[in-house]
């Protein structure tokens, strides 16, 4: 061990363990170490970024000896980039360490015991599978080390792509990415082009300046392809002349839109998107539904997997074409509308008034007449006067987002005390915390855990939960 400008420096250490959420670890001195960089077989320096009684936190300095089954990255912007964590991986020990994951939460945090993990479903296309990308205009390119390095200067040049991990002002400037389809490539570097050719201004975050903000990009499994481009402020001329550039080079686009957003952050949930070119929405499908998906809605951003995703839904509810469904967090529908067909009838409930108007379009649009959606707190909706109108539940659906369920839902579940739950999480750990909490009422019957980010430590999990 030694001390480099007070930073504790591990020199020649072993990485023995995956812990959670991309990080590795390891023990030195009776002490856990969680890794950042690192992979379980690999012997590094290592750095401590945070140094605790008990545990610690570090990154690598130094690869001394990478383990021998390293996978070699396809991404030129690997190890900048913080998209695509795990390409050193092999795929299926990105799986092993997913199940492990998975496992170790349900068992730690959700004291579940005699727990029924079946074997994680992996992906079958691991790169081209995202149906939304987001990129970022900046007047602040983030330099590589190796550009710091050099003797020459290097001027920090306009870029177009991803936020920098833990640097929010700085932009990696991206020229090929792995998680969609080429024509993201196309896109990106087509605008970024012209924007350069014409001196159009960057947008600057900590001066809230400049002209080009965002792009959003839904390219689906139809064919359809939606672009978003959002803009600090209207410049009605130079508006035009980007976006008719972009349909002649990209005509594959079926629906362009602007946003002008004004405001401090990026979020445009709040804002107006314009339809310029085409009907203002794609159109995806899911099996034989059709969805559609507006500026605004949340989609499962993996097509394939989320067909995988919702079967294994179905299948634990275990309906018999007598039951009444809800399906809470229903967003624009998608979950109620694909087990709608086993369902006597199905009640979605969603915050966000926009994704019920759309819940509602998607049901008319494959003839489903037994589905009826609800904006508003689930906790306030599902009284004894909505439960007298429409029935109680037999089956609860619930999709939160990562954070998971808010504990006055928990109690209300409680309350309700439908025979079966079926928990869809994008974050075990949350998921694990709220089946504690129902544990009074509720054992769980088995869990799947899904693979729908390949490259990434994020997991999908469908927990059945049984009333006791």
């Amino acid at each position: 061990m030694s001390k480099k400008n007070k930073k504790i420096v591990l020199e020649n250490v072993f990485v023995t363990d995956y812990a959670a959420e991309g990080k590795a670890l390891l023990r030195h001195d009776g002490k856990v170490i969680f890794v950042e960089g690192a992979v379980p077989g690999d012997t590094v320096d290592i750095v401590l970024t945070k140094n605790k009684k008990d545990w610690a936190e570090a990154r690598v300095l130094t690869m001394r000896v990478p383990w021998a089954g390293r996978a070699v990255p396809f991404c030129t912007h690997f190890g900048v980039c913080g998209g695509c964590k795990w390409q050193m991986l092999p795929y299926q020990k990105q799986l092993e360490y997913k199940q492990q994951e998975a496992t170790q939460n349900l068992k730690r945090i959700g004291r579940v015991e005699d727990l029924n993990m079946l074997p994680i479903i992996g992906a079958n296309a691991i790169t081209g599978y995202r149906n939304k990308l987001e990129f970022t205009f900046s007047n602040k390119r983030y330099l590589t080390a190796a550009e710091i390095g050099t003797e020459q200067t290097v001027e920090q040049q306009n870029a177009l792509g991803f936020h920098v991990p833990r640097i929010f002002d700085k932009v990696i400037d991206i020229f090929e990415c792995h998680l969609m389809d080429d024509i993201n490539n196309k896109i990106r570097n087509t605008i970024r082009d012209f924007a350069k050719e014409k001196g159009y201004a960057f947008y600057d975050i900590r001066e809230h300046t400049g002209w080009l903000r965002n792009i959003i990009i839904r390219y689906c499994s139809t064919g359809e392809l939606m672009v978003n481009i959002c803009l600090n402020h209207d410049e009605e001329t130079d508006r035009k002349d980007l976006l008719d550039h972009l349909l002649r080079e990209v005509p594959s686009i079926t629906t362009l839109l602007f946003t002008i957003n004004p405001k401090w952050n990026d979020s445009i949930y709040d804002l107006e998107p314009k339809v310029y070119f085409g009907p203002g929405f794609v159109t995806e499908k899911l099996e034989d539904f059709k969805f559609i998906i507006s500026p605004k809605s949340f989609f499962q951003t993996n097509t394939k997997q989320a067909e995988q995703l919702y079967s294994i839904t179905r299948d634990f509810a275990g309906l018999t074409g007598t039951e009444t469904v809800y399906d809470l967090y229903c967003g624009t529908g998608s979950i109620g509308i694909f087990v709608s067909g086993l369902a006597k009838k199905v009640i979605g409930v969603e915050l966000i008034e926009d994704a019920i108007e759309d819940a509602k379009k998607n049901a008319a649009m494959n003839s489903i007449s037994h589905a009826h959606f609800f904006a508003g707190d689930v906790i306030k909706i599902c009284n004894d006067d909505f439960f007298a109108e429409h029935g109680r539940p037999d089956v609860i659906i619930t999709d939160p987002p990562r954070a998971g369920m808010h504990e006055k839902l928990v109690n209300k579940l409680l309350e309700i005390a439908a025979p079966k739950i079926v928990y869809v999480s994008c974050n075990t750990a949350t998921q694990a915390r709220d089946i504690a909490l129902l544990s009074d009422k509720y054992r769980v019957e088995k869990v799947q855990p899904v693979d729908m980010f390949p490259h990434t430590h994020h997991i999908e999990s469908v927990a059945l939960l049984l009333l006791k």
